[in-house]
């Protein structure tokens, strides 16, 4: 029986697999090599380093993401679907979504820059839309839930074992709440700060904004309380 002929392709994909499922320390020559029944030669035939076959499987982890949005992606919910499906992926796909969301980026040097690289263009106008909101506040409530959804997905694939799916959309469904009031508060008052509005925390809390001083207690400064 003749030999398999090794593709580039299929180095590839037996990389990914390998990233898949043990995360990029799982990826090596060795590990590629015996999961495909071969020598390590066609291996470093495809591939000039290990750190531009790394690129290549991050690219596929990244195209894997945007799949998962686009399926879970609701017409009728866009904002919030959204959210939803990156902590969805993270939940099932921890070490593809480390690959796609926790990798690095250049000519990052603003919110801005990385909302562009990050976000749908299209996505603040159909936003805006489907809220009542102006396209500009749009964006940033966009932007303020991205940086929030990538942060909470990046919690959400590192812990063991893990917290509940039930409980992390909790989280984002707070956080969503307050993002959307802020929205509404910025464009009834044009030319308020651009500055993130503190999120509630799980238990009802408000997880305050370190941007900000602390507000101060609603009845004066809090007593320290007697044990």
């Amino acid at each position: 029986m003749p030999k398999q002929r090794i593709t580039k392709e299929m180095v590839v994909d037996a990389a990914f697999a390998l990233v898949r499922q043990g995360g990029p320390e799982a990826l090596t020559v060795g590990a590629i090599a015996a999961r495909l029944g071969c020598s390590v030669q066609p291996i470093y035939s495809y591939c000039r380093n290990m750190a531009s076959l790394r690129q290549e499987v991050a690219a596929r982890a990244g195209e894997a993401l945007r799949a998962h949005l686009a399926q879970s992606l609701d017409e009728g919910d866009l904002f919030r679907s959204t959210g939803q499906a990156y902590v969805q992926f993270a939940r099932a796909e921890p070490q593809l979504f480390r690959l796609a969301v926790l990798r690095r980026r250049q000519g990052i040097g603003s919110w801005e820059q990385l909302y562009r690289q990050e976000a749908d263009p299209a996505m603040a106008a159909r936003i805006a839309a489907q809220l009542g909101i102006p396209t500009e506040q749009a964006r940033w409530l966009h932007l303020h839930m991205l940086v929030y959804t990538m942060g909470l997905g990046a919690i959400f694939s590192c812990c063991e074992p893990g917290i509940g799916e039930a409980a992390a959309l909790a989280q984002q469904q707070a956080a969503y709440e307050a993002f959307l009031s802020a929205a509404r508060l910025r464009a009834a008052a044009p030319g308020a700060p651009d500055a993130p509005p503190a999120a509630p925390a799980a238990n009802g809390q408000t997880l305050h904004n370190p941007n900000e001083p602390p507000a101060a207690h609603p009845s004066g400064p809090k007593k320290e309380q007697a044990e």
